[in-house]
């Protein structure tokens, strides 16, 4: 199991990347990473403003990076980097959360991540060979047969997101019955370690 401590780690034993983030950038590779997952948040969110308070078309709606950049917004590489980083972000900070409940809703949080950077996958691929699944005249997911794009990623980044905000209260706020032996600096309670 990994170390959520730098002093945790055998000093003969070559820390790797996972070790570091997990150990003593725990806290703030984690805080940074909490960030970037608020940034989207709040670049659907602002989007959803967009369209069902502002009105606008959905074609037109983009963002507030859309804004600026909108040939960006509209590339699958965009929205497929982000599902990769996610992804990505919730397996590497996975060993980090060493108690029963953090864990278990990080690890839901990931399992649901994984359907969704499916679903990117297939956006991404129909953009890159210019061929549309389904039938369909843009690229189109699974669940976007049933839901259009806009309130599917909703969707998707609530059901992701979640399990993680779950996951980091019982990070940061560990259950009594765990308290003692809870090693992460990230803890907010009076026996967290130093």
């Amino acid at each position: 199991m990994y170390a959520t401590h730098a002093d945790a780690i055998p000093a003969n034993q070559p820390a790797t990347l996972v070790d570091r983030l997990n150990g003593r950038y725990h806290e703030i590779a984690l805080r940074t990473f909490m960030a970037i997952v608020l940034a989207h948040w709040g670049e659907h969110l602002f989007q959803a403003f967009q369209i069902y308070v502002l009105g606008w078309p959905v074609p037109k709606a983009l963002g507030m990076l859309g804004m600026y950049y909108p040939w960006l917004v509209r590339s699958e590489v965009l929205h497929y980097g982000y599902a990769l980083v996610m992804l990505a972000g919730l397996w590497i900070f996975r060993p980090g959360f060493t108690g029963v409940a953090d864990r278990r809703w990080w690890t839901i949080a990931l399992g649901i991540q994984f359907w969704h950077h499916i679903e990117h996958l297939l956006l991404i691929m129909q953009a890159m060979i210019g061929h549309n699944f389904f039938g369909r005249p843009v690229p189109t997911s699974v669940l976007q047969l049933w839901l259009p794009r806009v309130e599917l990623h909703l969707f998707y980044n609530a059901i992701v997101f979640i399990p993680m905000v779950i996951g980091m209260y019982y990070h940061l706020f560990p259950p009594a019955e765990e308290r003692t032996t809870f090693q992460c600096t990230c803890a907010w309670h009076r026996g967290a370690a130093a």
